[in-house]
């Protein structure tokens, strides 16, 4: 090492800075974690604090409630990724760690966010939430996940089929063990029934709103967020990036409503 080396300062510590998006989802997530609570009633709550908190709008809601379900939803396949770049149990992890590895893993497997925002943004909560010393555990496992997409990871994590049938499926559809079986046994066998059954289990649920007639109307719904038209109701449109229906002015006067287009069409 050069003399110049040896006498550079170190770094000055920087403060981690707080993302208030991904401060929400840690919430809600640990919420789920260690109160066995149901994210859908958990999260209404914390996104309504949040934007009246103040610099949180209707795109910070619509990623901090993908976040939130899209982890949730592939909890099972991102731990067995996890497993698979640490050198311990996950039972020897410590749940708010795991909490903050599934988020990250969901950021770089499941959604469109630039691998290097994913895995700063992940250790900059890490340093928030956990501290400097376990966010460098944080960083190096989740770079190792960044070096695959997801289906890399699932064909490498999964136990083969021909092995063990559920296994397999519990893993690559992220069900837990005893739902595919009981499924499994209620469809009478058969790989292709089953799969797409998981398929669409895993399927990310569209908001719907209704605009109430007389009172309000799909071009007021439109112009308050983003959304598609409905494909079967004159009144409904479905919320594009999903987000906070309870944020709508319509939806707080109850011009307008969360309603599926089956309930309204049974109306008309």
């Amino acid at each position: 090492m050069s003399e110049q080396a040896r006498r550079r300062p170190p770094k000055p510590y920087r403060k981690p800075r707080k993302d208030p998006v991904r401060m929400l989802a840690f919430e809600a997530l640990r919420a789920v974690d260690e109160r066995d609570a149901y994210a859908n009633l958990v999260l209404p709550p914390l996104l309504k604090k949040a934007r009246e908190g103040g610099d949180f709008d209707g795109r910070d809601a619509a990623l901090a409630t993908e976040l939130v379900y899209g982890t949730l939803r592939r909890q099972g396949t991102y731990d067995a990724i996890i497993a698979a770049c640490i050198d311990r149990p996950l039972r020897e992890v410590d749940p708010p760690v795991l909490d903050v590895l599934a988020l990250g893993a969901h950021q770089l497997l499941g959604t469109r966010i630039p691998t290097h925002a994913a895995v700063s943004a992940s250790v900059e909560l890490a340093r928030v939430v956990l501290g400097d010393g376990r966010a460098k555990f944080v960083n190096a496992v989740l770079r190792k996940i960044a070096r695959q997409d997801l289906d890399a990871w699932v064909a490498q994590v999964a136990p083969p089929y021909d092995e063990d049938p559920e296994d397999h499926l519990a893993v690559v559809h992220s069900h837990p063990r005893w739902v595919v079986s009981a499924l499994w046994d209620s469809l009478g066998g058969g790989r292709a029934g089953i799969e797409d059954l998981l398929e669409a289990d895993n399927e990310r649920p569209e908001v719907t709103l209704v605009a109430r007639p007389g009172r309000s109307t799909t071009e007021e719904l439109a112009a308050a967020t983003e959304t598609l038209p409905g494909r079967w109701s004159p009144y409904a449109v479905r919320m594009a990036e999903g987000g906070e229906p309870g944020a709508i002015e319509a939806v707080k006067e109850g011009r307008a409503g969360v309603q599926d287009e089956g309930s309204q069409l049974v109306a008309l």
